[in-house]
């Protein structure tokens, strides 16, 4: 039953989660392989009918990202949380991956001969090996690589599985659970890749320069995503998410509604100079804002679906503000310390 339930959870809310975070390496898988049916369609004249074989590196994408996550979970299951990253690694991580996606976009744009050195290629011996191997000399290296790369970008649902792995004891079914998980996650992944790109297709006169703008697109969002992970006091999504907020009346109190939309308030005013407990309440929340990160003091929790946790933050000086997210760098929020001790006694 574990297994269908977490198989379902990928079908679902888990598949859009992982696509979210981690559509950027597959737009990079993608693109690597049009580049090469683009090379090979030019060579032999422009009198056939361009078609890109993106089938073949997103099966080879899934598959890998499928046996990482399911030796992911086996490693959970029998050791503990041995991949745990800080909310700064992961802020890390997306600042690479954004820079290597932008940099990739623009060499696709012909910007600047600098920006050929942003590909990702194995050693040419084992280039030399493939295409020997391979009857149509292409390389499935790079889906393979960015696929597994996946397990260092997981999704705030994706986490919540990762935790349930860790809390079975068990390698065996740490692994099963993961797998089941992953699998369910596929045929999103590969619907939204397959059917995107075909229609690509049809204006095949254009076709490069989209793929190159979404590469561009997706780049500037991996970046705004590790900016809210890292605590950054600006990045696009923060700024909207705080105009917004300030739009409404000034919000007190000692707790946060974690909804399927964020939290509530997103700006939340605290007293200055005093140690406090504020509240995350979760009421059937499925979303990744269960998934809590607050960069300044370390704290990441994976909350309950339905329940109430403790928050305990250490005294803070007056104007102190102290940002937060999910693990997906969505749903930017902070708490503010502007008030006297005497201002709010809830």
């Amino acid at each position: 039953m574990d297994l269908i339930v977490a198989f379902l959870t990928g079908l679902t809310t888990g598949g859009l989660g992982c696509l979210a975070v981690q559509g950027g390496l597959l737009t990079s898988t993608l693109a690597h392989q049009i580049e090469q049916d683009l090379q090979a369609h030019n060579g032999i004249g422009s009198t056939q009918k361009f078609k890109p074989h993106i089938a073949q590196p997103i099966l080879f994408f899934l598959l890998a990202k499928l046996i990482a996550y399911t030796i992911l979970g086996y490693l959970l299951g029998a050791v503990g949380s041995v991949l745990q990253l800080t909310p700064m690694m992961q802020a890390s991580l997306y600042f690479a991956i954004g820079t290597f996606m932008i940099g990739n976009g623009l060499r696709m744009f012909n910007a600047h001969p600098i920006f050929r050195y942003f590909v990702i290629e194995p050693p040419s011996s084992l280039t030399r090996f493939i295409r020997r191997k391979s009857k149509n000399g292409e390389s499935f290296f790079t889906p393979i690589l960015l696929g597994t790369l996946t397990i260092f970008l997981p999704c705030g649902v994706t986490q919540a599985m990762m935790a349930t792995a860790l809390g079975t004891g068990s390698a065996l079914q740490g692994a099963t659970l993961m797998f089941a998980f992953i699998l369910g996650t596929s045929p999103l992944f590969f619907s939204v890749a397959y059917f995107a790109t075909k229609l690509g297709s049809v204006i095949e006169k254009y076709f490069t320069r989209i793929v190159a703008a979404t590469m561009l697109i997706m780049g500037l969002v991996q970046i705004d995503t590790g900016l809210n992970l890292s605590g950054a006091p600006f990045s696009i999504s923060r700024a909207v998410s705080i105009m917004q907020a300030y739009a409404l009346p000034a919000q007190t109190g000692r707790s946060i509604e974690v909804s399927e939309f964020g939290y509530s308030p997103q700006i939340l005013h605290l007293p200055a100079n005093q140690d406090l407990t504020i509240e995350w309440v979760t009421r059937n929340t499925q979303a990744c804002s269960r998934s809590v990160v607050v960069p300044a003091l370390n704290y990441q929790k994976i909350l309950p679906t339905t329940g109430r946790v403790d928050f305990n933050i250490p005294a803070q000086e007056k104007g102190a503000i102290i940002r937060y997210t999910c693990s997906m760098g969505m749903y930017p929020s902070q708490l503010v310390f502007d008030l006297e001790s005497t201002d709010t006694n809830q």
